[in-house]
């Protein structure tokens, strides 16, 4: 048995904490320090990137936070893995290498290559897309680190595959060790997103005594696949089994989590308390990966433009009416798409001029960047002295701008060349699983017994919203929002599992109603997990609604009142 290995986290999304990496390696023992900067938006971002200089298409921020960080962590022996090589892991391989040279050190530097499928994405049936990324594994990242390299980049692999390889390499796991990997990809999603494992985006933030400055977690992963997840002392935040909970229910599906190495049974995880900010995680168990890698494609779109109008007062719907009515008139061409918005946050004999405003929104799309552009902008200024009283917006409307569209594709394991680049330069071919298992729902979850009453008779309920009692996260995937909810006792649950029903959770939230709404279940973790298809549109890069990436949908659903037993409260 070997002894556990201690993996940091020091980024969640391209543009979180640039001061973590120095934390990190700083605040206590590590033996690896991971990044995650890739999120679906940053993939577009680095796609036109590359379009501007093929010499970029990587998170230049990780090579800033080298400067210093690289320096501190060959001292302390601490090895770097990180995904920032985005679309360039060699790019950015060989700018790690420079920089090294500029401050007099000697990493061994490696990367792994293979996921950008862009030049046979037509052969792949997979489009014309700006991207076009498949999801790696670890065996990659775990090769390299075998052999001996100081620093890990790599381009699109799955968030976990930045824990779940250092934990491989460090155990000698082999690769049909599901059950050890399973444990690994679960530590790996808790700590990937950073601060959201530290109490960061936590329902029940304000019990959090140092809530200031969260600390980024740590897993302690160990050789049966089971791990402590922690942080540095003295550092904000707090990780107790909610704050866990919370993110092991961030971005997921149902019981059956896939990856590209192993799919994670999500309904076999067990959590329990292992002293403070120490939550052990155990139990997991893994099965053979689908056949298919997932692959994340983005396009350019088309162009879209935006306009928010205040309406202050008296007969709002009437402002709301003209307004739309003059500008659908004095635009030149119809946009493709036109939708408004009306966000109605106003009071009563409000005290002031703010209170007393809704915000009217217009957001048009168009493949022809001239339709929305000027031709938009200007029809709407030039509605100031014509139109419904009070008339102003929140800023002078601009040129129009190009978005993003995110789908996900799939190819067969076999059509891609997972490559390791070591530090000496050797490229080490990666063969796909050789054992797979198409992915299917788990259809034994069975609902608990009903919460039995304490008296006899029809139960007292009181009308209070649902997050007096329930957690919740939410995230996207693509178009569709992810909506994760927990109680925190049996009775609890017992009474979520009965109650939050797909139809109950359509009324509560009305603008998912038209839409395809899946519920899993996840009794071990007292849970419930809603999918809705197509409440993001196109994904977050085409902004499709108020709230891109749903990340408060899970926020508003707990602001909705419902009846709840007394005995609950």
């Amino acid at each position: 048995m070997t002894e556990p290995i201690r993996i940091g986290n020091a980024s969640g999304f391209y543009g979180d904490r640039f001061s973590a990496v120095h934390e990190m390696l700083t605040g206590g023992p590590l033996d690896v320090l991971t990044g995650d900067y890739l999120a679906e938006l940053t993939m577009l971002i680095l796609g036109r990137d590359r379009l501007k200089d093929p010499s970029l298409g990587y998170a230049r921020t990780f090579l800033r936070q080298l400067e210093s960080g690289l320096g501190e962590a060959l001292d302390r022996g601490v090895k770097i893995v990180s995904n920032a090589g985005g679309l360039n892991p060699s790019g950015l391989a060989q700018a790690i290498t420079d920089l090294a040279d500029k401050l007099g050190l000697h990493p061994k530097v490696a990367y792994v290559e293979g996921d950008d499928l862009l030049a046979r994405a037509e052969e792949l049936d997979l489009g014309t897309p700006l991207t076009a990324n498949a999801y790696l594994g670890a065996w990659g990242i775990a090769e390299a680190l075998q052999a001996g390299a100081d620093v890990v980049v790599t381009g699109r692999v799955t968030d976990a595959s930045v824990i779940v390889g250092p934990a491989a390499a460090h155990h000698g796991w082999k690769r049909t060790q599901y059950d050890e990997l399973a444990g690994a990809v679960v530590a790996g999603h808790v700590i990937e997103c950073g601060c959201q494992a530290t109490g960061g985006n936590y329902a029940f933030f304000s019990e959090i005594r140092d809530f200031g400055r969260p600390g980024f977690p740590i897993a302690e992963i160990h050789a049966d696949g089971s791990s402590v997840i922690t942080k540095h002392d003295n550092t904000g935040g707090a990780v107790t089994i909610d704050t866990v909970k919370a993110q092991l229910l961030y971005e997921i599906t149902g019981a059956r989590y896939a990856g590209p190495d192993v799919t994670t049974r999500l309904d076999t995880i067990e959590l329990s308390a292992d002293g403070p900010d120490r939550v052990r995680i155990s139990g997991v168990q893994g099965e053979p990966p689908p056949p298919t890698y997932k692959v994340s494609l983005n396009s350019v779109g088309g162009f879209r433009n935006e306009v928010d109008f205040v309406l202050t007062g008296l007969q709002l719907e009437q402002k709301a009416e003209l307004v739309q009515r003059q500008l659908e008139q004095a635009l030149p061409q119809r946009p493709a798409e036109l939708k408004w918005t009306l966000a109605w946050t106003e009071k009563p004999n409000a005290e002031s001029e703010q209170e007393a405003s809704v915000f009217l929104k217009c957001a048009v799309k168009d493949p022809d960047s001239k339709v929305v552009g000027r031709a938009f902008s200007s029809a709407a200024v030039e509605l100031a002295l014509s139109s419904y009283p009070g008339f102003h917006i929140t800023a002078p409307p601009g040129d129009s701008s190009p978005y993003g569209v995110f789908r996900a594709g799939y190819v067969d394991i076999h059509e891609v060349e997972h490559v390791a680049v070591l530090p000496d330069g050797t490229r080490k071919v990666i063969e796909p699983s050789a054992e797979t298992q198409p992915l299917a729902p788990v259809d034994d979850i069975e609902e608990p017994m009903p919460l039995l009453q304490l008296s006899s008779g029809p139960p007292r309920t009181r009308e209070v919203p649902l997050g007096r009692v329930a957690g919740a996260r939410s995230g996207d995937k693509g178009g569709d929002a992810n909506v994760g909810v927990w109680v925190r006792d049996e009775k609890a649950w017992r009474w979520l599992a009965h109650t939050l029903t797909v139809n109950l959770f359509k009324q509560l939230l009305p603008e998912t109603q038209p839409l395809t709404v899946t519920r899993y279940l996840l009794p071990n973790l007292w849970a419930v997990n809603f999918v809705v298809e197509g409440l993001l549109g196109e994904g977050v890069a085409a902004q499709a609604r108020f709230d891109p990436q749903a990340k408060a949908v899970g926020e508003w659903l707990r602001s909705r009142y419902v009846d709840v037993p007394e005995v609950l409260l």
